[in-house]
């Protein structure tokens, strides 16, 4: 009797280690997404955390990629409802190991907060080798910033090239790029939205979040 105890405990140990590798091996296969969210700026972090960047990790969890994200500190960025805690720093990052980078708003930003240069360069690396780059609204003026944007159709809240009551003076660094209009909107691999989950309170525009998100997410499983 203790040998057929001893032989079954024998075969269910064996059953279930066998039932776990191909669950670490998907762990371990899944392509990763890299999310840069800015580290200040936002008028409602937890707001921002909550409806934008986790509405995008989770999407893209539920799509089977893992999401790593990544700051110029690597710091926890703090907010009442819960921190974010990133994965590495942005001089840590590989780019080779993403299939995708996407950048969320998390509320406007001045045009004075400086743009860490790894981030440049990283949008850059992902451009160049052929993988899809998502922005929504503070993240398309840093495309902008890393040139990108040049004889390619973007979104954003409004024409960044055009002088309104509440706007004194142009954007320079939108200068040869072709506004679309504040929807998601797609040119090649690069997807932007001009409406974060904040100025669809402030407005009452639809957020682009999701729509931003899925887009991606498509032009990712193209490749």
């Amino acid at each position: 009797m203790k040998r057929i105890i001893t032989f079954m405990a024998i075969v269910l140990f064996i059953a279930v280690c066998i039932s776990l590798i191909p669950t670490q091996s998907f762990a371990q296969s899944r392509p990763k997404v890299l999310l840069i969210p800015r580290e200040g700026g936002s008028r409602d972090i937890e707001f921002m955390l909550e409806k934008e960047v986790g509405t995008m990790k989770l999407m893209l969890t539920r799509a089977g990629f893992k999401v790593e994200t990544a700051t110029a500190s690597g710091g926890r960025i703090v907010s009442p409802g819960g921190d974010l805690i990133p994965d590495l720093r942005l001089d840590e990052v590989k780019v080779a190991d993403y299939v995708g980078v996407i950048m969320p708003c998390m509320a406007p930003m001045p045009p004075t907060q400086p743009v860490a240069p790894e981030t440049i360069a990283i949008i850059k690396q992902a451009i160049a080798e052929g993988n899809p780059v998502a922005a929504q609204l503070g993240g398309v003026s840093i495309l902008a910033q890393a040139g990108i944007l040049k004889d390619k159709k973007y979104a954003l809240l409004s024409d960044p090239l055009k002088i309104t009551p509440r706007r004194k003076k142009t954007d320079p660094r939108f200068i040869g790029a072709i506004y679309s209009g504040r929807g998601v909107v797609q040119d090649g691999n690069i997807i932007t939205s001009g409406i974060c989950p904040f100025i669809e309170n402030l407005t009452g525009f639809p957020d682009g979040t999701p729509k931003l998100t899925q887009t991606f997410i498509a032009e990712i499983k193209k490749k």
